[in-house]
């Protein structure tokens, strides 16, 4: 009875204790937890399928049954690659990365609160690697695009994405670098952010976040073979790419009718230059851009808006964002003596692509009857035709991108810069070919 009666009375004292008390929840719900409440719902996962030829011996059948997620149909199998993506608006649109959703037939995106839908691309740009996707919904979780003007090296960041598969996995670290150039495939990056919250596969068109919860960047890369090196698309930049695929469902460029060329020693002590860094001049367009501004062939461009230009690769880079009417102030150098130019763009018509593309790849192509691309002229003397490449052969691909339309085409020329290698898929009757030529601009 006396055992019962100390139990009850522990009981009743253990009952009036005071639990957590609501002001220690409040000192732990920090910035990045309030960053992530606010703004965790609006990433999703974005899963795509594509189907693949599969070889035809039976060890090797076996092989991606065991060790992919692939169902054989025949002598095919479709694969599915996962992504992540932020939700920008209400009414449905995701942005992601280009890359994530390149090969998908079949996009899914998966919310937090597992609820699922079937994806429409809205417009890719592969010169940003940026995608737009749109669901059906309304009232959807959204975040806003920050400022990634103001972004400052050291401060926290957060990772949100689906690394592995790990849905809505949650990384933080600092901003350990800005305006980083980053080159792949043939390509350059320009003015990623670099940090060091995790960034692993799956995180790709996953949101990097500053504490007050807005979208600062898109992550988009790590470097191989490293720790907690990862990039992320500063937001301005992903912000007009979007805008513009949303309204127009391709983006919007603008053409500065010039051409350019690496200052290698040699020319430097040519031209008078003071050092062997930067882009001359090699070719002005009449009447364009470049020649309205004073610029001439020989000049030698050394920064952009008061950023220093290392090559012709960073300067076509930076051209890449180049939107019509968008003023560029090059410091310039010309026989030795330093001068500003200040150059206003004009729109990029699709002409001029077309006659960029003639020029440096040496081929024209047109819809062919029945879906893709038919090559009706090879320039003589160009890579390609020296290669073997003739008309009638048909493009089926381009640094490693399916190209079945003359929009295709024309964003993948977009994205080329000068000297970049540029592999291409040609099919001649039944055989297909892969080679690769320089973008000779």
């Amino acid at each position: 009875m006396r055992a019962a009666a100390t139990v009850a009375a522990a009981s009743a004292a253990l009952s009036i204790l005071p639990g957590p008390a609501s002001a220690d929840l409040a000192e732990r719900r920090t910035p990045v937890v309030r960053a992530v409440e606010r703004a965790g719902p609006a990433v999703v996962n974005v899963s795509t399928e594509h189907v693949v030829e599969l070889r035809s011996d039976p060890f090797f059948e076996q092989f991606y049954r065991d060790f992919f997620d692939a169902r054989p149909r025949g002598r095919r199998m479709t694969q599915t690659s996962l992504g992540s993506g932020v939700l920008v608006r209400s009414d449905g649109y995701v942005v992601t990365n280009a890359h994530v959703v390149a090969r998908g037939s079949k996009i899914r995106v998966t919310l937090a609160d597992e609820r699922e839908f079937d994806a429409k691309v809205v417009g890719t740009d592969a010169a940003a690697d940026l995608a737009v996707l749109r669901i059906s919904g309304t009232n959807l979780p959204s975040v806003d695009f920050g400022d990634s003007s103001d972004v400052m090296i050291g401060e926290t960041v957060i990772a949100i994405g689906n690394p592995f598969g790990f849905s809505h996995s949650v990384t933080t670290g600092v901003v350990s670098a800005t305006g980083r150039s980053l080159r792949t495939e043939g390509q350059t990056f320009l003015d990623f952010i670099q940090t060091d919250a995790s960034i692993n596969p799956g995180n790709s068109g996953g949101a990097l976040l500053n504490v007050d919860g807005s979208i600062i960047g898109i992550a988009t890369a790590i470097y191989g073979g490293a720790q907690n090196i990862g990039f992320a698309i500063p937001s301005n930049r992903a912000r007009r790419v979007v805008d513009d695929l949303i309204r127009y469902g391709s983006v919007r460029r603008g053409d500065a009718g010039l051409r350019v060329q690496d200052l290698t020693p040699e020319l430097a002590s040519a031209l008078g230059a003071s050092q062997a860094k930067g882009a001359v001049v090699r070719d002005v367009d009449p009447g364009g851009p470049a020649e309205q501004a004073g610029l001439r062939r020989g000049d030698v461009i050394s920064a952009v808006d008061g950023r220093d230009v290392r090559d012709a690769a960073e300067f076509e880079g930076r051209l890449r964002d180049l939107a019509p009417e968008d003023v560029l102030r090059l410091e310039v150098q010309r026989d030795g003596a330093p001068r500003e130019v200040v150059l206003r763009a004009r729109p990029l018509a699709e002409g001029t692509i077309e006659d960029r593309a003639w020029r440096a790849l040496g081929f024209r192509v047109r819809p062919r009857r029945g879906g893709g691309l038919e090559i009706v002229e090879v320039r003589p003397g160009s890579r390609v035709a020296r290669s073997g490449v003739h008309a009638g052969d048909l493009l089926l691909a381009m640094r490693g991108r399916g190209v079945e339309s003359p929009a295709e085409f024309q964003e993948a020329v977009r994205g080329l810069g000068p000297s970049q290698a540029v592999d291409l898929v040609i099919q001649r009757g039944p055989r297909q070919y892969g080679l690769t030529v320089p973008f000779e601009e």
